[in-house]
C-alpha cells in the first residue's frame, strides 16, 4: 500500500492544482521538524506562489480551505479528513499536517496483516540494476578497506531487492595484470629450485598467508632485479595468450584468494558468491576492441605514445586538458579501460537500467571521467535509452588516532582479524551478562553481536564521512549500536515468553484483532471504517500513538535509504524506533493491562519486534537473537 507521505503528497498535489489551474504542482511533503506541529508538512504552496507571484500564505490558505471544506466522498482526490485533522497553516506558507488516531489504528492493522512486506509498496516500475561492489585484490588478503563496499554494497542490493527491482550482483575482482606475471615468476623460480609453493591439499587460508608473502617478495624482485622485470612481462605475455602453465598458476591463486574471500563475505553475511564474480580477466578480449573503437570514432588520441580520451570540463592543475588513459605507451592496458568494457557488458548483456558503482570517495574523479567517456561515445546506451551511471561514494575507516586504521606496523588490518577480534569481544561481554547460558548459544550470540557491532556501527555513520573504528563504542548495551537494538528485539521477545508463562494467548489476541479490523470491512464508508479501527485498536495515550505512528512510517525510511543509498537512515528509523517502544513499554503496562487494552499493546510489541527484525536481519543483514 502507499505511504502516508506518498498519499497526502497526491491528495494536497490535487488541491493545489483546483485552485490554481496549473498542472504538475508539486506538494514537497515530509515528516515535520518539529513534533510540536504535527506528523507532516507540505512545502510545495512557497514555490508554487513564487511561480504564479501570489502571496504564498493566501495560496496555502486556499489549498487549505479546499481540503477542509470538500465533501466527504468516498475515495476523492480532495479528501484529507479521514486522515489528518484540519490541516493548518504557518510561516510564509507552511501546510501543517497532524495524524488521526483511527486513521493510524486502521493503517497499523493493515501493515500488520502485511507479514512479508510489512506494508511497503513495490515499486511500480521495477528495473534491472547492476551493483558492483566489494572488488577484493586477488593475491591479497581482504583489509578494513573493503569493508565498507561490501556491506554498504550488499545492504544497497537488499533494499533494492525488497522495493521489486531485479538486482545483479557484480564483483569486479583484479584478477589480471603484471601483478600476475610477477606471481608466476616468482613461483616458477621456487619450483625450479624444486619447492613447491602451493598444492591441492593445503588450506585456502594457509594457501592465501603463502601467496601474499609470494606477492610481496615477487614485487620487491620486480623493482629492484630488472631480469626478474623482464621475465614477469613474459609471463604477462603468456597469460594473455593462455599458456597451460601459467593458466595453471594463475587459477590456483585466483582460486585459493576467492576462497578466502568468501568466508568472510559468509561471516559478514553477504551475499556475494562466486557467480557474481567477473574479473578484470572476463574483459581481456574485449580491450583492443574498446581502444580501436574510440580511434575509429575519433575520440582517442595518441600522447606521448599513450592512447587517450580527453572528456570535456576535467582539467589539471595547470588548467590543461586531463587524460583518461587507456592504454599504456608499451600497449598495456589499464583499469579505465577495463571499465569501459565493463559498462558495454553490463548495458547490452545484463541489459541493466541503471549501473552502481561503490567505492572509497577518492576514486571520484575516476568514475566521473570513465562516466563522461562512455557518454561521448555512446555506451551507456541502450535502444536510445540512456543508462543510469551512479557512484556510491564513502568515506574511511579511520583509528582513535583520526588516522586510516592501520596495524602497528603500519599495515592495513586484515578484515578476518579484523572480525575476529569483534567476535571475542562480544563473547567475553555475553559471558559477563549471562554466564548460564549453554556455551553455544554464547558462541550464536557472540557471532551475532560482535559482527552486528562491525556492521552496523559502519551503518550508523553517514557513508560519505570519515569514521572512527571503536570496539567500545560499537559494542555498548546503550546508544545507537547493534547490541542495543538487538537488545529491544530480545526484549520484546520476553515479553512474548512471559505472556506464554502467564497464559495469555499472545498471538490469539492479536489474531483476533486483526480479524475484526476495519480493513477486512469493505471501503467504501472510509470515515466509518477508521472509527471502527479506532475502537477494535485503541490508541488511548501519548506513547502508544507515537509508537504506531512510527511504525506506519518504515516505508518511507526504506524508500528514503534507497534514493539516496543511505543505510544511516534505516538505523536511524530503527534506533528512534527501539527508543519510541522504551517510552511506551515504561509508561504502559502490557501483560497486566486489561482486556480492552492488552490486545492492541500486544499488537505494538509484535509489529515493532516484526520490523526491528525486518530492518536488520532482511535489509542490513545483521542477525537477531531472541536472548541476550
Amino acid at each position: 500500500m502507499k505511504s502516508v507521505v506518498q498519499i497526502l503528497e497526491e491528495r494536497i498535489s490535487t488541491a493545489m492544482a483546483a485552485v490554481t489551474g496549473q498542472k504538475d504542482c508539486t506538494a514537497i511533503v515530509g515528516p515535520a521538524t518539529d513534533p510540536k506541529f504535527g506528523d507532516y508538512q507540505a512545502n510545495g504552496v512557497m514555490a508554487l506562489a513564487k511561480k504564479l507571484k501570489t502571496n504564498p500564505r493566501k495560496l496555502a490558505e486556499e489549498v487549505v480551505s479546499k481540503l477542509n471544506t470538500e465533501p466527504r466522498t468516498p475515495n476523492s482526490e480532495l479528501l484529507l479528513s479521514d486522515i489528518c485533522e484540519p490541516p493548518e497553516v504557518a510561516g510564509p506558507g507552511f501546510i501543517n499536517l497532524r495524524l488521526k488516531a483511527d486513521f493510524v489504528a486502521d493503517r497499523l492493522l493493515q501493515i500488520s496483516e502485511d507479514s512479508v512486506n510489512l506494508g511497503v509498496e513495490k515499486t511500480a516500475e521495477p528495473k534491472t540494476i547492476v551493483v558492483d561492489f566489494s572488488a577484493p585484490n586477488i593475491a591479497k588478503q581482504m583489509h578494513v578497506g573493503h569493508l565498507r563496499s561490501t556491506i554498504i554494497g550488499d545492504c544497497i542490493c537488499r533494499v533494492l531487492e525488497f522495493l521489486g527491482h531485479n538486482v545483479i550482483r557484480q564483483n569486479h575482482i583484479g584478477d589480471w595484470g603484471t601483478q600476475f606475471g610477477m606471481l608466476i615468476a616468482h613461483f616458477d623460480k621456487l619450483y625450479k629450485k624444486g619447492i613447491p609453493p602451493l598444492s591441492k591439499e593445503t588450506p585456502h587460508h594457509v594457501k592465501i598467508g603463502i601467496i601474499a608473502g609470494a606477492y610481496q617478495s615477487a614485487r620487491y624482485d620486480y623493482d629492484n632485479d630488472h631480469n626478474f622485470a623482464q621475465t614477469s612481462r613474459e609471463w604477462v605475455v603468456r597469460l594473455q595468450n593462455h599458456d597451460p602453465d601459467a593458466i595453471h598458476l594463475w587459477e590456483d591463486v585466483v582460486d585459493a584468494s576467492l576462497a578466502e574471500c568468501q568466508e568472510i563475505y559468509n561471516a559478514l553475511g553477504v551475499f556475494l558468491t562466486r557467480e557474481h564474480v567477473r574479473g578484470e580477466s572476463a574483459y581481456n578480449e574485449d580491450l583492443p576492441k574498446i581502444v580501436e573503437e574510440l580511434k575509429n570514432k575519433g575520440l582517442s588520441i595518441e600522447s606521448d605514445g599513450a592512447v587517450c580520451v580527453f572528456p570535456d570540463g576535467f582539467k589539471n592543475k595547470e588548467g590543461k586538458p586531463l587524460p583518461f588513459m587507456i592504454q599504456k605507451s608499451d600497449g598495456a592496458y589499464l583499469y579505465a579501460t577495463t571499465d569501459l568494457a565493463a559498462i558495454r557488458y553490463r548495458v547490452n548483456e545484463l541489459a541493466a537500467d541503471k549501473i552502481i558503482y561503490v567505492t572509497d570517495a577518492r576514486q571520484k574523479l575516476h568514475f566521473e571521467m570513465l562516466f563522461a567517456v562512455a557518454d561521448m561515445v555512446g555506451w551507456n546506451k541502450r535502444n536510445g535509452n540512456k543508462i543510469d551511471l551512479v557512484h556510491v561514494t564513502f568515506g574511511s575507516v579511520l583509528g582513535e588516532n583520526g588516522q586510516p586504521l592501520k596495524t602497528r606496523e603500519g599495515e592495513n588490518v586484515k578484515l578476518k582479524e579484523l572480525l575476529d577480534e569483534a567476535v571475542e569481544r562480544a563473547k567475553k561481554i555475553v559471558e559477563e551478562k549471562n554466564p548460564d547460558l549453554p556455551a553455544e548459544k554464547k558462541d550464536k550470540i557472540a557471532k551475532a553481536v560482535g559482527i552486528g557491532a562491525v556492521k552496523y556501527a559502519d551503518f550508523s555513520n553517514n557513508r560519505t564521512s570519515d569514521y572512527v573504528f571503536s570496539f567500545n563504542k560499537m559494542l555498548a548495551m546503550d546508544g545507537n549500536t547493534a547490541p542495543y537494538m538487538q537488545y529491544a528485539y530480545a526484549r520484546i521477545k520476553s515479553i512474548e515468553r512471559k505472556a506464554q508463562e502467564k497464559g495469555i494467548d499472545y498471538k490469539g489476541e492479536i489474531a483476533n484483532l486483526l480479524q475484526h479490523s476495519a480493513f477486512s470491512v469493505q471501503r467504501s464508508e472510509i470515515i466509518e471504517t477508521c472509527t471502527l479501527s479506532a475502537v477494535r485498536c485503541p490508541l488511548s495515550t501519548s506513547a502508544e500513538l507515537d509508537l504506531a505512528k512510527h511504525l506506519i512510517r518504515y516505508g518511507e525510511a526504506i524508500q528514503s535509504a534507497a534514493a539516496d543509498y543511505r543505510p544511516n537512515y534505516l538505523t536511524t528509523y530503527l534506533y528512534e524506533l527501539a527508543q519510541k517502544f522504551s517510552v511506551f513499554y515504561t509508561n504502559c503496562p502490557v501483560l497486566d493491562a486489561g482486556p480492552d487494552k492488552r490486545p492492541t499493546r500486544l499488537l505494538l510489541c509484535d509489529l515493532t519486534a516484526r520490523t526491528i527484525k525486518h530492518g536488520l536481519s532482511n535489509l542490513l543483514g545483521i542477525e537477531v537473537v531472541e536472548q541476550m
